[in-house]
């Protein structure tokens, strides 16, 4: 019989079977040079692992893929929540385990979280870094680990993390800041209100929106740029200021799913629908205040997709071997009054009143 899988590639490569298990699997213990001989060699047979088999070798649970995220703000991460575990379940039966360790809100005690984590003997990580500063040495150090780890919705560049999955953010801000130019006038003057700027998701939505801005809109310009840390409290008391000391404002992008107490502060003010706003993401709150246009177009990340594509990427890489780009940006999409109808019937919100 002809001999097929990693027995015809170990020949071909003239190595062993255990060396071209390391190469596609990606584990330490060979050269660069080998390794890349034995992945093209692979490729060339369109070898593919079967997964099952592949569990069956290496037992019940064998990998174990630790979750740190936020809990707060729940209209998004539990949104994200649902995508890792939902795609977890899916893969039910090929040795997955899903290690969950949220923390309360971006940013609080992810240090300490991913410590905790790191210690569990994990192969892989997903994480969130609210303050990539600080959590860039955990990144470095699990993945010396032999750790993989995805960075989820916001990024720790200057790390050597494996991939990140998300939406570009800058591409968001210049999205969002275009869709404002054209509902306002020209030289008109519009806000920002994000997170913490000391999150790399969060800094360049505000720098694309800037950045479009000037470009899209003649002679507009960026009044203030809030840092509203997620908070509810924080976000309607900024934006109720803003609005008092800003008469002439003609608009406000808000690049956090933090969008209701902006909308509550302008109905506050009777300006709702006076002033458009840009918003982030979808969820069933948000549906009445685009029905009435107080916001006038969302920036859709699609959370779900996001948390889902995470666990795909790391099954894929684990059991199989199979290489991932080290960004994986997901296409932003565009919410309107429009087509508020089809992410009702698709299940993304009901119908619900503020």
């Amino acid at each position: 019989m002809k001999r097929a899988g990693i027995h015809q590639i170990a020949e071909l490569a003239r190595v062993s079977i255990g060396t071209v298990d390391r190469a596609l699997h990606g584990r330490p213990g060979i050269s660069e040079t080998t390794r890349k001989r034995v992945l093209r060699i692979a490729k060339r047979l369109a070898y593919t692992p079967h997964l099952a088999a592949r569990v069956l070798s290496v037992g019940r649970a064998s990998i174990k893929i630790g979750v740190c995220i936020p809990e707060e703000i729940r209209l998004f991460y539990d949104q994200i929540r649902a995508g890792i575990f939902d795609e977890a379940h899916r893969v039910n039966g090929l040795g997955i385990e899903i290690i969950y360790r949220p923390v309360p809100s971006l940013g609080e005690g992810e240090q300490e979280c991913l410590s905790d984590l790191l210690a569990d003997g994990l192969n892989a990580l997903i994480v969130t870094p609210g303050n990539p500063k600080m959590v860039t040495p955990l990144i470095e150090k699990a993945e010396k680990q032999n750790v993989r780890v995805v960075c989820l919705t916001t990024d720790a560049r200057r790390s050597h993390r494996t991939t990140f999955v998300g939406v570009d953010p800058e591409l968001s801000g210049r999205m969002a800041a275009e869709l404002m130019a054209k509902f306002v006038p020209e030289r008109a003057k519009v806000a920002v209100v994000t997170g913490m700027l000391a999150t790399e998701e969060h800094r360049l939505k505000s720098k694309g929106f800037r950045t479009g801005f000037t470009k899209d809109c003649k002679g507009g310009k960026i009044v203030a740029v809030l840092e509203a840390h997620e908070s509810e409290e924080e976000s309607y008391r900024k934006t109720w200021r803003l609005i008092a000391a800003h008469p002439d404002l003609q608009g406000i992008y808000v690049s956090t799913v933090n969008c209701l107490p902006v909308c509550r502060a302008l109905a506050d003010h009777e300006r709702a629908g006076r002033i458009p706003v840009i918003a982030t993401d979808l969820f069933p709150e948000m549906a009445p205040y685009l029905d009435s246009g107080t916001i006038r177009a969302s920036i859709y990340q699609d959370p779900y997709l996001q948390g889902q594509t995470a666990v795909r990427l790391l099954t894929d890489l684990l059991l199989n071997g199979t290489q991932i780009p080290k960004t994986n940006f997901l296409n932003p999409g565009i919410v309107l009054r429009a087509n508020l109808k089809l992410f009702r019937e698709s299940g993304v919100i009901g119908e619900q009143s503020p």
